[in-house]
């Protein structure tokens, strides 16, 4: 359930493993703790599934390596890859990635070693439930497993997919009975992800495929300020990674599994980066094994090869060592938290039977209880990003019952919209209080 909007709608729109795995905490602690609580427990599902890969990763020799380096090299690769700024960020605002990438990693491992085919499903299924892009994990450990011909394939392959399958339906059952209790405007951020394709369309593939290595390029050649240098070596690094990708589809399920990922991705109408840091560790392996295999083959590229793998090592360092000192992993969640500790004591005097529109509407619902919906809307329309017009804007408000409107950052995209309604109907809301920066509470005029 939604417990932030009114009517309590039913949750269609996230998978229901993460939030069950939160729903203890916060149900027996005070929200203080609950949230401190679940960033350990994310950061010990962050170091579980970072244990798990490098343990598949050595013992598979994924990265056809002499006996000798064998021991610490994929160690360190996924051990740099596990504690990049971005992928602590994931951790520190409590998103499912460190729970998925235990799941993935559990699925990946248990198809490569050959264990019971109805682990492999459960860890399917489970990827599934807690992120839908886990789908990409059950299409990838069958490919792998067809490519790779375990027999008998039928009876293989039956336990692999049926858990899946029955997550699938089960969830998808839940989502068909509750989509309608999702206002039509919230359908992005609350409705289905049907939502997204169908305004979007295939609208995203020509933006996200040559956007989908950008946030890596980030990581390790942010230093170069020379642009045609930052695109050369940009485009060597995407070319070494495909080949490391192609050369994991005969070592282990996790090729296949990457493919169908970034085929999801291609077409999901939004930035790629978040959802590559839960695969950042896959991603370094599958660098590196086609780094390894150029210079073990290609006795002609050795040398530019090792040039390039520096630069990536020295630029990524470069990268972390600013980010550890700038407390990059938690910056975002430090600013949030200041702006509204001096918001949320005003909201928590409203009346009981106040409803919010805000930005971070669940935050505000989970320290005030007073009923929060989002005040910025948008929709797709093709690869075009629609805003609401003002009388839109207000009868959506008005659907939701909103009596005040909170205005926590001036320069944000909802004040663009609040400033729309404001000069379309500037008798509808009356300031209540205001704080620096040009912070404000509305209270909503019923009348014209």
């Amino acid at each position: 359930m939604h417990p932030n909007l009114p009517g309590l709608p039913g949750a269609v729109h996230y998978p229901p493993l993460y939030p069950a795995l939160l729903t203890p905490l916060f149900g027996l602690l005070p929200v203080n703790g609950a949230a401190i609580a679940a960033k350990v427990l994310n950061a010990l599902l962050g170091a579980a599934a970072a244990g798990m890969i490098a343990w598949q990763a050595t013992r598979a020799d994924l990265l056809g390596l002499p006996e000798k380096l064998r021991r610490w090299i994929p160690a360190a690769l996924v051990f740099a890859a596990a504690v990049a700024m971005p992928v602590l960020a994931t951790q520190t605002v409590l998103f499912a990635e460190p729970l998925f990438a235990v799941l993935l990693a559990l699925a990946v491992i248990a198809t490569d070693r050959q264990m019971s085919p109805w682990l492999v499903g459960a860890a399917g299924a489970l990827a599934l439930l807690t992120r839908s892009i886990g789908i990409a994990v059950v299409a990838g450990v069958v490919c792998f497993m067809l490519v790779r011909r375990v027999p008998p394939p039928v009876r293989a392959l039956l336990p692999v997919v049926l858990p899946p399958a029955i997550a699938a339906v089960a969830w998808g059952l839940w989502v068909a009975t509750h989509r309608s209790q999702i206002d039509p405007e919230l359908a992005l951020g609350y409705g289905t992800y049907f939502a997204h394709i169908s305004q979007a369309g295939l609208s995203a593939i020509a933006r996200n495929v040559p956007d989908m290595s950008r946030p890596l390029e980030g990581l390790v050649f942010g230093w170069i300020g020379v642009r045609w240098a930052y695109v050369v070596l940009s485009l060597l690094a995407l070319g070494i990674g495909l080949y490391g990708l192609a050369l994991l589809t005969r070592r282990s399920a996790i090729g296949f599994s990457l493919i169908f990922y970034f085929l999801i991705l291609a077409v999901w109408p939004h930035p790629p980066d978040r959802f590559l840091w839960a695969v950042l560790p896959w991603l370094a392996l599958a660098w590196a094994a086609g780094l390894l295999e150029l210079v073990r083959s290609r006795p002609r590229l050795r040398v530019p090869a090792a040039l390039l793998g520096c630069l990536v090592v020295g630029g990524y360092l470069h990268y972390e060592v600013r980010g550890f000192s700038g407390r990059w992993w938690d910056a975002q969640a430090r600013a949030i938290s200041a702006n509204f500790a001096e918001l949320l004591p005003v909201v928590a005097n409203l009346p009981a039977n106040a409803v919010v529109a805000t930005d971070d509407e669940a935050l505000v619902w989970l320290y005030t209880r007073r009923q929060a919906v989002p005040l910025y809307l948008e929709s797709f329309h093709g690869s075009e990003v629609v805003r609401p017009t003002p009388g839109e804007h207000r009868a959506y408000l008005e659907r939701m019952g909103v009596t005040h409107i909170l205005l926590a950052s001036a320069t944000s995209p909802s004040a663009i919209e609040l400033r729309g309604l404001i000069g379309a109907y500037p008798q509808w809301l009356a300031g209540l209080y205001r704080w620096s920066d040009g912070r404000w509470l509305f209270v909503v005029n019923r009348g014209p």
